[in-house]
């Protein structure tokens, strides 16, 4: 299938989010978190099953993967597709949440473990950064040194990965060659020859790709994100249309809070088709969280 998208949130959850493909859940991790022979994690639980997008209709209330790992490290893999400018505080926000739940089980802060959020995005975020996996600790801003490894954000910028010899791959730079989908199905081959889980990952692809079912439900997905960004440049060109009047900033704000109610209501069932939560798109779309909350109760 040409142009398969392969962060589709449908695919990427059963690629990377299934329990009978873990191997491949830690090729990933152990690759993008650096651990050599002595530090790979070996196992992996994965958790909020309840939140997988598995029908059609797309409900779901959060697009990612949460597992735990064999030392009890959390873990939380999320992908973003569309440009989105928060997606620092959103992240920090999941990872506090992932974090603090671990006091369910103990009221003992000393048995709290490190989490690690990891954040694949199919857009340019870190303007001021070249390269194209970004880490994130707690430091001490004259120092540099690190208060606690407990907390670990990793930004991985599609857009700006590159790979630079691909005799010489590595692990990491091949699942993101992969996910990236600008190599061919022989390049890819070429990398499955170094890197295994590729290979498998590949005939996971096709495998997936002859299910008519779960290619129809990757359609609607897909359907539903060119839906986003089709409502969102209609209401950037109102904007701006208004803006040669009376500048462009203002133009823009007011093509956005003049769009037409029913516009608005579609946009926002788009938004919750694609898995955005109730808060989100009352933002977004200027409607108020009842509002939002019929309309999700209707679908």
């Amino acid at each position: 299938m040409e142009n398969f998208n392969r962060l589709n949130d449908l695919y990427f959850k059963k690629l990377l989010g299934d329990k009978n493909r873990k191997n491949l859940t830690l090729s990933f991790l152990n690759a993008i978190l650096n651990k050599d022979e002595r530090e790979y994690f070996t196992d992996i639980t994965f958790l909020d099953k309840d939140n997988e997008p598995l029908t059609l209709d797309g409900k779901l209330s959060k697009l990612d993967i949460r597992a735990d790992l064999n030392d009890g490290t959390q873990v939380d893999i999320e992908v973003q597709v569309c440009p989105f400018k928060f997606m620092a505080e959103r992240s920090l926000y999941y990872w506090s949440k992932m974090y603090s739940e671990q006091l369910e089980k103990s009221a003992e802060y000393k048995k709290l473990k490190k989490a690690i959020a990891i954040n694949l995005l199919a857009f340019d975020y870190l303007e001021d950064e070249q390269d194209w996996h970004n880490i994130y600790n707690l430091l001490n801003v004259k120092s540099h040194n690190k208060l606690t490894d407990h907390i670990e954000i990793h930004f991985l910028e599609l857009p700006k990965f590159t790979l630079k010899d691909m005799r010489k791959i590595r692990t990491s730079e091949a699942w993101l060659a992969y996910f990236s989908g600008r190599y061919t199905k022989k390049e890819l081959e070429e990398i499955a020859m170094t890197t295994p889980a590729i290979k498998e990952a590949v005939e996971f692809e096709d495998t997936f790709l002859q299910d008519k079912i779960e290619r129809r439900a990757y359609e609607q997905r897909e359907k539903a994100i060119r839906d986003y960004y089709s409502y969102m440049s209609a209401y950037k060109e109102e904007g701006l249309e208004q803006g040669l009047k009376q500048g462009l900033q203002q133009g823009l704000q007011q093509g956005l809070q003049q769009g037409k109610l029913e516009e608005k209501f579609r946009t926002a069932t788009n938004l919750l088709k694609m898995g955005f939560d109730i808060e989100t798109i009352s933002k977004a779309v200027e409607l108020s969280r009842e509002k939002i909350q019929e309309l999700s109760e209707k679908k």
